[in-house]
């Protein structure tokens, strides 16, 4: 049969139209495949959400992330996750989140996991072996935690591991320090385990099978043993330290091959020996050595001055001696010089600092130094600190310390130094100045007294103690606005005390015990700013001291705050009563009124001084009883009231339990328990015993304060020690309370 083209046209038309139908519905359903895949792909594997919210859930303080990492979402959008192109997570960075809680192992499944940072948090418990040993982890990080417990060693057969860099420093791990688990840990740079209390020695193989280390971080915990000469086979190692350990013997030969390194430390062990002249000249990289607190002896070898990139000196409190090298001129870098506690001696003129244009910082404090003060240290116009104390230094003090404009701490004390008048004109230009000790110098000169002195804008402390010095107390120091503690004492001043001084708005330490002062105690004094506690609260300085200040061996003072509010008048020659406003310095932690010729009564409102730690007020001519109120106390752990005319019974309970006869003795009219003179019944009934009530308050408040205190010890252990120096600073007259 026959078909026309008109009827085939229709025909062909149809096939086209049915053809592109086929067409779309496909290339819709692969639309639709696609979508689907891509919307799986797009989110994290179940498995390792899953293994995230194992870690929240064992949280007992999530730090808020809780309203991030939500069950349903996409974890590669929570909170400090980060994930690859495949949707595997790779980065996890919570630090300083707040968190609270053990560290779950579940995170250890993450296979593809690279960095992880919970560093800065409250975490506790031990660390998971799963996280050390993973074999994707290149950066693992969990500094500044609670974590604790030992770290369990990786048996010596484990593979190769990718990691990096490990940081558990500032955590309370114990225990021997891991040996086998480096053996895996081929690829380390950085290894900071500092601030811990790990015990054993330092691994001796730990540069062999991690040869690519550059970091090596072992200061404060409990390191034994000598100095493994392997490390010296650290071909890439830049950074070693190992101070405030129990490491002992020699730095070995072999530590020197080390050439690469920058950065070496082992302050605070027992190491012992010399320093080697021509090894350490091997040492051609180093910036920074520190190998002060040890017992090194010998003297600086003139190579030291080869070491052209040395920019920090500390060969503080050891056993060397000899004259200073020359050659230390050479080391052009120098930022800081920190001899101190040494048996240095010779002149300090050996070395040129007009060639060390970067030095900050010199300390030479307790060493044998004699002659004068070098010209040449003026030269050094980025001077900040310059402790040259105790030594055997003379001379006057030069005319162009000046030009030292950024000089902020200057201790000239314990030496020979002549001319105080001349010291003060020359130094009141040091517009800089917060921190002058010029104390036991200018024996028996005469207090300058000279209306044109003035300058110390910037002046903080104030020390002229211990120099005999004669005259009256001077106006222009009512003029040192800035003044917060002044030491005057065992000087030989006489005349009435400036009520001036009591008008310094931030003085809060005077002391002025061991001098020839007469009159009465100003009333004015009873208005010190800084010794009432709102003024006190508002007004606290985070200025540091340049170099740190210690009293005795232990007690280190890096602020000016951190010492005690004192008020010191004793030895001298004080007449009149005690102010009863006396009531007002609140803040008084040290009140010390002794050996004058003080008469009346123990002024009730001393009650008030609820701060108070010391209380002497022996040694006058005081009558009537002694408050009963002073057993609310409850810190006072010094009290001496011996020698006046007091009488009367002496409070029981509290702290007065706990103080010796002899701060009561030469009061014949006292009597009490303690005493061999006992209280009759009516005696007796005039001690007032505080209620139960306030004394259960009493013993809940000492708890409190019990708690806050070992926290404060503990801190002061762990970050105020760690900070280099040491001298001795007397804040209280010396006599021990």
């Amino acid at each position: 049969m026959l078909v026309s083209q008109e009827t085939m046209q229709p025909l062909h038309f149809s096939y086209k139209t049915q053809t592109n139908k086929l067409h779309i519905a496909s290339l819709g359903l692969a639309l639709v495949l696609l979508i689907s895949l891509v919307s799986h792909t797009n989110s994290c594997a179940e498995h390792e959400k899953t293994s995230l919210l194992q870690f929240l859930a064992g949280l007992s303080h999530d730090g808020g992330i809780a309203a991030s990492w939500q069950d349903g979402t996409d974890c590669c959008k929570w909170e400090g996750i980060t994930c690859s192109r495949d949707r595997m997570i790779t980065n996890i960075v919570l630090a300083a989140k707040g968190l609270e809680g053990p560290i779950s192992q579940s995170l250890g499944i993450l296979t593809e996991l690279q960095h992880l940072n919970l560093s800065h948090n409250s975490l506790s418990g031990g660390l998971p072996l799963e996280l050390v040993s993973s074999s994707s982890m290149i950066i693992l990080d969990v500094s500044f935690n609670q974590l604790n417990g030992t770290l369990n060693e990786m048996p010596s057969s484990t593979p190769a591991r990718s990691l990096q860099v490990l940081n558990i420093s500032s955590n309370l791990f114990a225990g021997q320090f891991p040996s086998t688990t480096w053996k895996a840990m081929e690829n380390l740079t950085t290894l900071n385990v500092s601030n811990n209390s790990f015990t054993g020695q330092i691994p001796t193989h730990l540069c062999k099978s991690s040869p690519s280390i550059s970091v090596l971080e072992l200061y404060f915990n409990k390191f034994s043993g000598s100095i493994p000469p392997a490390l010296g086979d650290c071909s890439k190692l830049r950074m070693l330290r190992a101070g405030h350990n129990n490491l002992s013997g020699p730095l070995p030969d072999e530590l020197f091959n080390a050439t690469t390194l920058e950065y070496l430390s082992f302050p605070n062990n027992g190491l012992h020996g010399a320093i080697d002249s021509t090894q350490i000249t091997d040492l051609r990289n180093l910036v920074i050595l520190d190998i002060g607190g040890n017992k090194f002896s010998g003297m600086i070898p003139d190579s030291i001055g080869r070491l052209k990139k040395l920019e920090e000196l500390h060969l503080n409190n050891n056993n060397m001696s000899g004259e200073l090298p020359s050659a230390l001129s050479n080391c052009r870098n120098l930022i800081m010089i920190d001899l101190k506690i040494n048996h240095f001696s010779g002149e300090l003129t050996k070395v040129n600092f007009s060639n060390l244009p970067n030095l900050q910082t010199l300390d030479v404090y307790l060493n044998n130094f004699s002659g004068t003060i070098p010209e040449s240290i003026y030269s050094c116009s980025n001077l900040i600190a310059l402790r040259v104390s105790s030594n055997k230094l003379d001379g006057q003090l030069s005319p162009r310390i000046g030009d030292l404009k950024g000089l902020s701490f200057l201790a000239l004390d314990t030496n020979s130094f002549r001319n105080i008048t001349n010291a003060i004109h020359v130094l009141k230009s040091s517009g800089n100045l917060t921190t002058l000790l010029i104390g036991d110098n200018f024996k028996g000169e005469i207090m300058p007294d000279d209306d044109t002195i003035d300058g110390f804008e910037n002046l903080q402390v104030l020390d002229i103690k211990n120099c005999q010095l004669s005259g009256q107390l001077p106006q222009w120091i009512s003029r040192l606005t800035n003044l917060e503690m002044l030491l005057l004492n065992s000087n030989q001043l006489t005349g009435p005390i400036l009520g001036l001084i009591s008008f310094l708005p931030f003085l809060f330490f005077m002391d002025v015990s061991d001098n020839r002062f007469t009159g009465e105690i100003p009333q004015t004094l009873m208005e010190m700013p800084m010794l009432k506690p709102t003024e006190n609260a508002i007004h606290l300085d985070p200025r540091i001291f340049e170099l740190p200040l210690y009293n005795g061996p232990s007690l280190q003072h890096r602020v000016v705050s951190s010492f005690p509010t004192v008020l010191n008048l004793s030895h001298n020659y004080f007449t009149g009563v005690i102010p009863p406003q006396i009531g007002q310095l609140k803040m008084l932690v040290v009140l010390d009124f002794s050996f004058n010729k003080l008469s009346g009564h123990i002024p009730q409102s001393i009650c008030n001084l609820t701060n108070l730690q010391v209380l002497d007020l022996s040694s006058n001519n005081l009558t009537g009883a002694i408050p009963a109120a002073l057993n609310s106390l409850n810190f006072l752990s010094a009290f001496n009231i011996s020698n006046n005319d007091l009488e009367g019974p002496i409070p029981s309970g509290g702290q007065f339990n706990t103080f010796q006869n002899s701060s009561f003795d030469g009061n014949p009219k006292l009597c009490g328990s303690m005493l061999t003179h006992k209280c009759d019944s009516a005696e007796g009934h005039q001690a007032v015993i505080l209620p139960r009530k306030q004394s259960d308050y009493k013993v809940s408040f000492v708890i409190a304060f019990s708690a806050f205190f070992g926290v404060g010890v503990l801190y002061d252990q762990l970050v105020l020690s760690r900070y280099f120096g040491q001298f001795t600073y007397w804040f209280m007259k010396t006599r021990s309370y």
